[in-house]
């Protein structure tokens, strides 16, 4: 008899450039590029994952980060479990930003649960996390800092994410 493995589909959203598709690939493949291409707008991965005792797999959906996308993009958050909001520490623009991704996603799916993350944490290692914490605060987000580049904080941010689904 075999058993099924829960799929679960997760977002990740957030400016173009904050570094969404390169946490994508240290996560499902363990691997940095420093020059990427721009999502164009959708692209997913899947990652089979243990968590509290449950084997699942995770629909990782990459959602493109420009504005001409928009339209395309609230459609596909229809079925997620959960979403996280992606900013560039080195780009405050970025963060004042995800107050809109997190309206679009809400509006689709009112119970998501969301994860708020401080990417590329590499580059301004004194960082103050206070305002995006605030944020977090604000949609009651957990707040996490990463680093796509040396991946840390990365396996945190997917199991987190995975956890968040579970619970859903």
């Amino acid at each position: 008899m075999t058993t099924t493995v829960p799929l679960l589909k997760i977002v990740v959203a957030g400016d173009g450039n904050v570094g969404k598709t390169s946490l994508i690939r240290q996560y499902c493949e363990g691997r940095f590029e420093q020059s990427r291409v721009a999502t164009i707008g959708v692209d997913f991965q899947t990652k089979t994952v243990q968590i509290k005792g449950h084997t699942i797999k995770l629909s990782i959906w990459d959602m493109a980060g420009q504005i001409h996308f928009q339209s395309v993009r609230t459609g596909l958050y229809r079925g997620s479990r959960t979403a996280a909001l992606v900013h560039d520490v080195t780009n405050p623009e970025s963060l004042a930003h995800l107050q809109g991704w997190y309206e679009e996603i809400i509006a689709v799916v009112p119970q998501q649960r969301f994860l708020v993350v401080g990417n590329k944490i590499d580059l301004l290692p004194d960082y103050d996390p206070s305002e995006a914490k605030k944020f977090a605060a604000s949609i009651q987000a957990p707040y996490l800092t990463t680093s796509a580049s040396s991946s840390a904080g990365v396996q945190k941010m997917f199991l987190g994410m995975a956890y968040l689904a579970l619970k859903r």
